[in-house]
């Protein structure tokens, strides 16, 4: 099965270290040979490897519509939704309100427990209730919820919004006008919650706000095996959002003395290999293929450049 490594390029603003070695990686990419290039839009509100995922587990969903919440629902046993209404995830976080713009701080350094992310859930079940959605508990984070409202409505990922400016991202349809209400109620219920009076006092951001996203149904008659979506290495994808070049070198060191030299193993032994590099922009497949003896050793000797194609993606 394929093998996609996440944010593999290098932090935003940044370029790979010169002091990266993945040898393990050079070695396999002389095996291997180049196959599909897929790029995306900077505007997209599902990015490249969510989109990557879903396509490996055969889902083609337009834009912002990736049934994540739904998948979840099903695999956790909670009813289907029904015609007309829409699984999602919804998010706590911290909103800082400026005269502007809403900006959001970053959820993996906004540090919100499980307990407080469940306490702060249990406030706002009946609000949320009030306009038809249904609270099915905290999962990885994320509180999942059935709806209306989020049927058909494409919703922009977490990632896309963390740590900037939520306005663009914000969903402008009018069956997301309740939820925009529910997001400003959220600030004023919140404000004087004791969740947030013990997390002022440990010198943290308030919990004031949700975001909303894995919107979508999934395909019908859809189902999944164990191994079906491959094997997913999300290793770089903390130092990656927090901006960490040297803790990003460090994970793809890793992942290279772990996962990738297990590929090679793979692929000198002539078992199928294919690996995806995905970064931001663009994700670059390679496979094994049968070659003849020339152009077998040719690419043995050929080099890759690491750092322009880590650097392209």
């Amino acid at each position: 099965m394929p093998t996609l490594i996440t944010h593999a390029k290098p932090p935003q603003g940044q370029t790979a270290p010169a002091t990266l070695q993945l040898p393990h990686l050079s070695s396999l990419l002389r095996l291997l040979t180049p196959a599909q290039r897929q790029t995306a839009e900077e505007d997209s509100l599902s990015p490249l490897d969510e989109v990557l995922r879903a396509q490996a587990l055969g889902v083609q969903a337009q834009d912002g519509l990736l049934p994540w919440a739904a998948l979840q629902a099903r695999t956790l046993g909670l009813q289907e939704a029904a015609p007309g209404q829409g699984w999602a995830w919804l998010t706590p976080c911290h909103w800082q309100v400026n005269s502007d713009h809403v900006r959001m701080a970053a959820p993996l350094d906004t540090d919100i427990s499980a307990a407080e992310s469940h306490t702060v859930m249990q406030t706002l079940q009946a609000f949320l209730l009030e306009d038809g959605i249904a609270l099915h508990g905290l999962h990885d984070g994320n509180w999942l919820a059935l709806g209306a409202p989020f049927c058909e409505l494409p919703t922009a990922s977490l990632a896309r919004a963390s740590g900037g400016a939520v306005d663009y991202w914000l969903p402008r349809q009018a069956q997301a006008q309740p939820l925009r209400r529910l997001q400003n109620e959220m600030q004023m219920l919140l404000y004087t919650h004791p969740v947030n009076d013990a997390r002022a006092a440990r010198g943290l951001l308030p919990i004031n706000s949700f975001w909303i996203s894995g919107t979508g149904a999934l395909p019908e008659g859809f189902h999944t095996t164990p191994d079906s979506d491959g094997m997913v290495l999300d290793a770089l994808r903390t130092p990656s959002l927090r901006n960490d070049a040297a803790a990003w070198a460090q994970a793809w060191q890793q992942l290279d003395a772990g996962p990738i030299q297990a590929l090679l193993e793979q692929a000198r032994s002539g078992e199928p290999v294919a690996l995806t590099l995905c970064g931001d922009g663009a994700a670059q497949t390679f496979t094994l293929q049968p070659q003849g003896l020339w152009a077998r050793i040719s690419q043995r000797f050929a080099a890759t450049d690491l750092p322009a194609l880590l650097q392209s993606l």
